[in-house]
């Protein structure tokens, strides 16, 4: 699998070059680590033992929870290593093992934001047929397709760079180990790479993306047209509030980092964009279904009275 190369290890630069505010970013970045293992663990403690949250909503909400916490498990333990360390080196297995577990994880939540779209639609205007269109032999089916998928898009991308030769540069100018800065490290011929990545990956975060909006774009219209009640509108828009803010939050610098073209490509803008989509935003997501879903913060009362 692995390639002939004289590089046995790579060095990760981090976040920022001034070694002055590596503890102030240690002290930012653990609270926000911190704040996503709590919430998305306490989101996925409930889908699964609150019998009132057996539904496919929640479902799909627990498999969000689960990508959140280890598609940031995958890059940011590493990340506080070596703000605090002088020894930044991760060896090349390490690093095509992290590239293969950022991307599978990555693009299986890229691929379950439309089926959660999808279930919304069903229940807001098919409402009379949802138990039968989403069942749950359904659901398990549509979240382990998109799970392998995720997989075996990982593997492709984890296997074409582990083949390429890198001769003798290896500081990684990120604080993860992502296609593009491997790409730039390496000797030989990369166009293959760079097409895999624009074409591959670019469908799958564009296809999700215009699936999920189009279930958007006919809910929408359905509500407008069908519903006459004010409250009815307000109440179905506001379920899927929550969705759409975690959807943009997700989609935006994703699509930003992987669609455009090399040329375009700014390493320190790509650090900053990657701190969103890998750090921020898993955490930002329980946040926010948390404060807007009321079944949720019934939830976590209902176990907090419980236990307290």
């Amino acid at each position: 699998m692995f390639n002939q190369t004289s590089v046995t290890e790579f060095l990760l630069l981090g976040v920022t070059d001034i070694q002055e505010l590596n503890p102030i970013l240690f002290v930012i970045f653990f609270t926000i680590y911190f704040v996503n293992i709590t919430g998305n663990g306490a989101i996925l403690m409930i889908v699964i033992l609150d019998p009132r949250l057996h539904s496919p909503m929640y479902f799909f909400l627990g498999n969000l929870a689960l990508l959140d916490i280890s598609y940031s498990t995958v890059t940011v333990p590493k990340m506080l290593q070596n703000l605090l360390s002088t020894n930044k080196a991760i060896s090349f297995l390490g690093c095509i093992t992290q590239l293969h577990f950022f991307h599978f994880l990555g693009s299986t939540e890229a691929m379950l934001l439309p089926v959660m779209a999808f279930d919304r639609f069903v229940a807001i205007c098919r409402p009379l047929h949802y138990s039968v269109i989403m069942n749950h032999q359904l659901c398990i089916h549509m979240t382990a397709t998109i799970w392998i998928m995720g997989f075996f898009h990982a593997l492709l991308h984890s296997v074409m760079t582990s083949r390429l030769s890198f001769c003798g540069l290896n500081h990684v100018h990120h604080f993860f180990c992502d296609i593009k800065p491997l790409l730039d490290l390496a000797c030989g011929n990369t166009e293959l790479n760079l097409w895999l990545l624009n074409t591959v990956t670019g469908t799958i975060a564009l296809t999700p993306f215009f699936l999920t909006f189009l279930s958007y774009f006919y809910i929408i219209t359905y509500l407008l047209l069908k519903t006459r009640s004010c409250s009815m509108l307000h109440k179905a828009l506001s379920t899927c509030a929550s969705h759409f803010m975690v959807v943009v939050l997700f989609y935006a610098p994703v699509l930003f980092t992987y669609i455009r073209p090399a040329s375009g490509s700014s390493l320190d803008q790509d650090r900053i964009i990657a701190i969103m989509y890998s750090v921020v935003t898993p955490a930002l997501n329980p946040l926010i279904y948390t404060l807007r879903n009321k079944e949720v913060r019934s939830a976590l009362n209902r176990k907090l009275r419980r236990w307290l």
